[in-house]
């Protein structure tokens, strides 16, 4: 039976479990998960939180991670600015990336949500309003949450992984995970 865990990615960790990319040790999942022939379903950078899913299932990871599949992503956003109408629908229409248009996303604006803090926390500027998104896609580019807002003219601030799927980290405390 395959296994799936469900794994809430802190701040500055990399989703994968060994690091070469540098000469300084960076923390990687195996700081975290320690369980033999489980693999990251798709990847969430160092600077991103959230729900990161792993598996031991090769055919489970192909479909939760390949765009084919259109399985719906949700993220927390949080932007520099208010965007007003057209930025939201810009984004609910797709917008243009260097590398192609992206498909159309769902979006709203909500309440800062209840999150755990993030360490470092985000710089707080007085003369510049941030606002939270809840933002869907069903595709996953490299770094495309990031690219889109930036595209509207709202640099992302904090981005936090929320669900999969029907997974979602929503009782999951950053840097635990736990058998779905």
């Amino acid at each position: 039976m395959a296994q799936l865990i469900l794994f809430n990615k802190p701040y500055g960790v990399l989703s994968q479990f060994t690091d070469r990319g540098t000469d300084t040790a960076r923390a990687t999942l195996s700081d975290f998960i320690d369980l033999p022939g489980i693999y990251p379903a798709g990847r969430l950078d160092r600077d991103s939180e959230g729900l990161l899913l792993l598996t031991d299932d090769g055919k489970l990871q192909a479909r939760i991670a390949d765009p084919k599949f259109k399985l719906p992503k949700t993220y927390l956003v949080q932007i520099e600015g208010e965007p007003d109408d057209g930025a939201l629908k810009q984004l609910r229409n797709g917008v243009q990336l260097n590398d192609g248009p992206t498909r159309p996303a769902l979006v709203e604006r909500i309440d800062d949500p209840a999150l755990w803090p993030r360490d470092p926390p985000i710089r707080f500027r007085a003369s510049i309003p941030d606002r939270w998104l809840k933002l869907t896609i069903r595709e996953g580019r490299n770094r495309q949450v990031r690219r889109m807002t930036a595209a509207v003219g709202h640099p992302t601030l904090r981005l936090v992984r929320w669900a999969i799927g029907d997974w979602s980290v929503a009782d999951l405390p950053p840097g635990q995970w736990r058998a779905a």
